[in-house]
Order: structure tokens, then C-alpha cells, then sequence
């Protein structure tokens, strides 16, 4: 590999790919040699328990002087490989891009084209190519990214994208154990604007993003880049208060005017309960934020490298 830094680096996170991986690595060279522009291709396997993935990707590492890989010590999820190939980027514009060519790489310069942004984003502009289910979900994560992330209403998040370095940077200097590239990225930069790419169907195997990882990567969003389930109970403890004061002022004007009894047992063990329940909720809520401060204070890293190549 050349000592001169390559104008672009391509960050492809792997799980258990191993077809894909040789037609990726040949279209991104046939790409960027077209253009005339310098690049290098960074994998990282997360930890993939496929026993194929590692030995293709040194054997592309050797083939491909471009072709740079590292192996995780274990699976960290895909915002962990996504860190580490940034971390070891030399380029002085970085796109990363899944590894099942559902993006097409001859899309890459539609995004080259908007590069007087910090961050461009290509979204597709159809996606009959996924489930009724798969686009369910990504329409459920698209609401709470906007709601809570803030991203510009009409603006999906995608994988397939292209950051200017110093944006990187300064994302990398965030030092958190449960990372969301969409939270780092909109911490630092709100100049991102989207362009529109084909989607294309899987052509081999099955989506390494399975419902726990999306509860997962929900989880990380909900607890690790917002306060909102904290102000959510907060809201529920203060209208369920109000609601107590309000049925016990009732019951204590129902006594004078009436002379009514306050009910009896089954009445306070609901209230108990209900009160009882909230709390056990709170403390539980809580303790997520408390595990998510202990691991802030143990500067826990995202990722482990096992191997390079």
C-alpha cells in the first residue's frame, strides 16, 4: 500500500458475508478507478461466527493493495465495526456502505456530487425490495430518530453515506460503549442532505439485522441518546399523583356530604399496586440510565481488534 493517504475510504462492516464480499471489493476498484480518484477499502468483521468470513477477507487484503481488514475480538454490533473502520481511515472523505450490494457502489458519485456538505446520505428511494415488516420498522425507527435525534423531517437515515473527515473526527472523539452513528453524526454536524439511490434485492443469504438486533440499536437510542423514557415516567408519576389526590379528595367529600365509607380493602390494594407498579417501573428505568453512566465512567470502548490485516 502506497505511504500517500487515499482521497476516500470506504468503511464496510461484515457479518457473516462471504459471496458478496469479492463482486463488493471489484465494483468499488472499477468505481473509483473510472473517476481517477484514490481510495482504500477498510472491512471490519464483527465478529462474524461464519468461519469463511475472516480467511475471504485476508485473502482480498492480500490480493487488493487497497483492501485493508481488521477482526473484532467478538460481535459489537455494527455502529462498533462502523467506529473502528473510521478510527483506521486515512482518507479525507469516508463513506461507508453495507456488504450485501442491496446499495449499489456505481452510486457513489451521486453522493461525491453533493460533497460541499459535511455529511451525505443515500436513501432509497423505494423499498419494495424489503418486507412489509422490514418497512414497518424502518418507518417506526424513522419517527423516534426524528422525534428524539431531531433529524429534518423528510431526511431517513441510511447506512450508505459519505462524511467529510473532520466530521469523523470529531464523531470518534465521543467516547461512549453503546454507540448511534445517527446520534454522533447529528451531535457534531446538522449539514447533511440526502440523495436518492436505487435499492436493490439480497442475493445471498439472509439479514444479519434480526429483531434483537433492531431491539438492540432501539434500546441504544431510547436509553443511550435521550432522556425521554426518564421524562415519560416522570410525566406518568406526576398524572398518576394527580389522579390519587383527585380520587382521595373525592372519597373525603363523599364522607361529609354522604356519609359514605372510604372503600374498602380492594380499593387501596388497587391504588397500591398501581403506585407499587409505577415505582418498580421508575427504579427499573433508572438503573438502564445508572449501567450506561457506570460504563461512561469505565470508558468501556466500542470495539476490540483481534486481528489486522
Amino acid at each position: 500500500m502506497s505511504n500517500n493517504p487515499p482521497t476516500y475510504s470506504v468503511v464496510i462492516p461484515v457479518y457473516n458475508s462471504t459471496r458478496t464480499l469479492p463482486e463488493l471489493v471489484e465494483r468499488l476498484t472499477n468505481v473509483f478507478n473510472a473517476a481517477g480518484l484514490s481510495h482504500e477499502t477498510i472491512f471490519v468483521n464483527d465478529g462474524s461466527p461464519n468461519p469463511e468470513t475472516w480467511p475471504i477477507l485476508k485473502t482480498l487484503a492480500a490480493a487488493y493493495p487497497q483492501v485493508r481488514a481488521f477482526c473484532l475480538a467478538r460481535n459489537f454490533g455494527k455502529a462498533g465495526a462502523v467506529l473502528c473502520g473510521m478510527q483506521h481511515a486515512r482518507g479525507n472523505w469516508i463513506i461507508t456502505i453495507d456488504d450485501d450490494l442491496q446499495h449499489a457502489p456505481e452510486d457513489i458519485p451521486l453522493l461525491l456530487a453533493q460533497q460541499q456538505h459535511d455529511v451525505v446520505m443515500g436513501s432509497f428511494t423505494n423499498r419494495k425490495k424489503h418486507t412489509l415488516l422490514q418497512r414497518f420498522g424502518s418507518r417506526v425507527k424513522a419517527y423516534f430518530d426524528s422525534r428524539i435525534l431531531g433529524i429534518p423531517a423528510g431526511l431517513k437515515n441510511s447506512p450508505f453515506k459519505v462524511f467529510r473527515a473532520d466530521v469523523v473526527r470529531n464523531m470518534l472523539a465521543i467516547h461512549t460503549s453503546r454507540p448511534f452513528i445517527p446520534s454522533l453524526m447529528l451531535y457534531v454536524t446538522r449539514d447533511i442532505v440526502q440523495v436518492g439511490v436505487t435499492h436493490h434485492a439480497r442475493e445471498h443469504g439472509k439479514s444479519a439485522f434480526t429483531l434483537r438486533r433492531r431491539i438492540r440499536q432501539f434500546s441504544n437510542l431510547i436509553f443511550g441518546n435521550s432522556s425521554i423514557v426518564l421524562q415519560a415516567v416522570a410525566f406518568l408519576g406526576i398524572s398518576i399523583a394527580m389522579l390519587s389526590l383527585t380520587y382521595g379528595g373525592w372519597l373525603i367529600i363523599k364522607h361529609f356530604l354522604h356519609g359514605a365509607g372510604v372503600p374498602g380493602w380492594t380499593s387501596l390494594m388497587v391504588v397500591m399496586l398501581t403506585l407499587g407498579g409505577l415505582t418498580l417501573f421508575s427504579i427499573g428505568v433508572i438503573g438502564e440510565y445508572l449501567i450506561r453512566i457506570i460504563e461512561g465512567i469505565e470508558r468501556r470502548p466500542a470495539y476490540f481488534v483481534r486481528e489486522e490485516v
